[in-house]
């Protein structure tokens, strides 16, 4: 049974609303034009729709683009170093569990140096929402090859084009133990991006979001072979998951129903090239969190957390008396 402060309590009494003005932090310094803004729009209006509290909020980060998105929400932060949001977030969650935790990472913090960490939070399915904010490129450090830039792409690493196949992170996320949430998401279509944000979200276990989004800067032209053509755009839809609206399909023809059950139909649509699929691939409710294995009853205060690690110093702690009767 969960603990909760007076303080807390009072809180759940109350109606608490609140605008998108109490979620928007610094002013965004991404390139005009960058799926970031998009992404960070979508993440806004979740926030304020859902009501979350600010100070009960957490968004984690690596380093690269994507990842000075805690510096534009006004709620909690944390801008850890390359390729370790994950174990940060995984980190506060466990410690934290009513903390509502999200993490943005890039397509380098991620699948580049953060990869054993991706993997292993696929595999311990803590109740995070996870953002990949893919946009095929490092953009931060100014346009080197990341493991997601198709083949071919002339960067200042790879001025020739590169020569391998670019890693899917779907299809990875899709063979790992315990996944329990898939979805892709284009910044271009703001409709699907804020419902699949949303549903990412609303789902218990470690919601993965890869999103496509788009670099005006250092790959200006790439995606436009489907921002330009609705029907290489695949919307995914089911009675279990979700379904386009009206308006959305009117653009948007080339739909396709897909059980979220369905793990391997969910690999096959991952792995197509032709199309973009857009919505949720694989969600399965049974997979058990990691911190609710390892969940206390006692609730974590202050004086236990100190209380613990005085008990822990004490260890190595050398007393004067014990050496007085040494010597003695």
């Amino acid at each position: 049974m969960d603990l909760m402060s007076p303080t807390e309590c009072l809180l759940q009494m109350c109606d608490e609303h609140y605008s998108l003005e109490d979620y928007q932090g610094g002013v965004p310094r991404w390139c005009t034009g960058c799926g970031d803004n998009a992404i960070l729009t979508a993440v806004q209006r979740l926030c304020r729709d859902e009501a979350l509290r600010p100070e009960k909020t957490v968004f984690v980060s690596g380093i690269g683009c994507s990842s000075r998105f805690p510096h534009y929400m006004k709620t909690y932060g944390f801008h850890g170093i390359h390729g370790r949001a994950l174990p940060v977030a995984e980190g506060v969650k466990l410690s934290r569990p009513d903390l509502t935790v999200f993490v943005n990472t890039g397509d380098g913090d991620c699948c580049s140096i953060g990869a054993a960490h991706w993997i292993h939070a696929i595999r311990y399915n803590m109740n995070l929402t996870v953002f990949l904010h893919d946009n095929q490129i490092y953009g931060l450090t100014k346009k080197q090859a990341s493991p997601t830039s198709p083949v071919g792409t002339k960067s200042n690493t790879t001025p020739k084009g590169s020569y391998l196949e670019a890693l899917n992170p779907l299809s990875v996320t899709l063979g790992v133990q315990n996944v329990s949430f898939v979805a892709q998401a284009v910044d271009w279509i703001p409709e699907s991006l804020y419902e699949i944000v949303k549903a990412a979200y609303h789902h218990k276990g470690l919601s993965f979001v890869r999103i496509i989004q788009r670099c005006p800067e250092w790959l200006p032209d790439v995606l436009d072979p489907w921002m330009n053509d609705p029907n290489r755009v695949q919307l995914l839809h089911h009675p279990n998951a979700l379904q386009p609206s009206a308006g959305l399909s009117r653009l948007y023809k080339n739909q396709r129903e897909h059980d979220p059950l369905d793990i391997d139909r969910a690999r096959e649509i991952a792995g197509q090239h032709h199309d973009i699929p857009v919505g949720i691939l694989y969600q399965n409710r049974a997979v058990p969190c990691y911190e609710d294995l390892r969940r206390s009853d006692r609730m974590v205060t202050p004086e236990w957390t100190r209380a613990g690690l005085n008990a822990e110093l004490d260890k190595y702690t050398v007393w004067p008396q014990e050496e007085s009767r040494k010597a003695a």
